[in-house]
């Protein structure tokens, strides 16, 4: 499957499904998350209010992924995936692996054709460019997905870089 890397703002992505480096609480925050939640509009907070007070009371583990409307965006879901934060004392690259591969989970499950990733976790959870974006690709060329338009669509040169090489490697 052809897998696509460019710069640009995911919340401008028209994509069936635009994945969101949430936090645990689902509530928003900085970054892509906080972005995503200010283009999306309200909508998307009540969403995941709801999944949260009925599914997700300690909030979305880390490495599983849910779907939410997509308000004001120009996507038909937001799948919130909650990243690790990178450790130097124990290897999290089978939950970084995760999110990548519960978001096409959820993607199938929605009957999405595209989606659209940020590079999670390589913005203030620390992971390192190079590597997040080598377990990103990996993981989503050997996923078993129906999904046939997956973008990688990043705001950060460094983390472009990254993902371009790790594709071109892979």
């Amino acid at each position: 499957m052809p897998i696509t890397i460019q710069s640009g703002d995911i919340t401008e992505q028209r994509a069936d499904a635009i994945v969101n480096a949430a936090n645990s609480s689902l509530m928003g925050g900085g970054g892509v998350d906080g972005a995503i939640h200010r283009a999306g509009g309200p909508q998307i907070l009540a969403e995941c209010r709801e999944l949260r007070d009925s599914q997700y009371v300690q909030g979305l583990p880390t490495g599983q992924a849910v779907a939410t409307t997509a308000g004001n965006l120009k996507a038909r879901w937001v799948i919130h995936t909650v990243g690790p934060v990178y450790s130097t004392e124990e290897d999290r690259s089978a939950l970084l692996a995760s999110c990548y591969r519960e978001s096409l989970q959820v993607a199938d499950t929605l009957g999405a054709d595209s989606i659209a990733f940020p590079a999670i976790s390589a913005g203030v959870y620390g992971w390192p460019a190079e590597s997040a974006a080598r377990i990103a690709i990996d993981t989503v060329r050997e996923a078993d997905t129906s999904v046939t338009d997956i973008r990688f669509v990043l705001f950060n040169r460094a983390v472009l870089d990254a993902f371009q090489r790790a594709a071109a490697e892979s």
